[in-house]
């Protein structure tokens, strides 16, 4: 499982340097609705219904969803970002 980790941490550190991650949720769903995301990453302290609402999209879009086992600090912290990030979207 430690491997998991490091593994996805180093995939959003990548995602990062190459300008494929969108964070937040309003951009995400707005994005997921438009089928222009290949996979969904959130953190493990998101809230229920909007797990439940990216579930859903992910679902009807055919989007690999991903839950992560960080909270949405330690998301932040990875993402070089001052602030708590719950929901991370990688673009097509």
């Amino acid at each position: 499982m430690a491997k998991k980790v490091a593994e996805i941490d180093a995939e959003l550190r990548k995602l990062l340097a190459s300008d494929k991650l969108v964070l937040g949720t309003d951009e995400t769903v707005k994005l997921l609705r438009q089928g222009k995301l290949q996979k969904v990453f959130f953190a493990s302290n998101c809230s229920q219904s909007t797990k439940a609402d990216l579930a859903q999209y992910c679902k009807l879009g055919e989007v690999e969803c991903v839950e992560l086992a960080k909270n949405n600090e330690e998301i932040g912290m990875i993402c070089k970002k001052p602030f708590a990030i719950s929901v991370v979207g990688v673009t097509a």
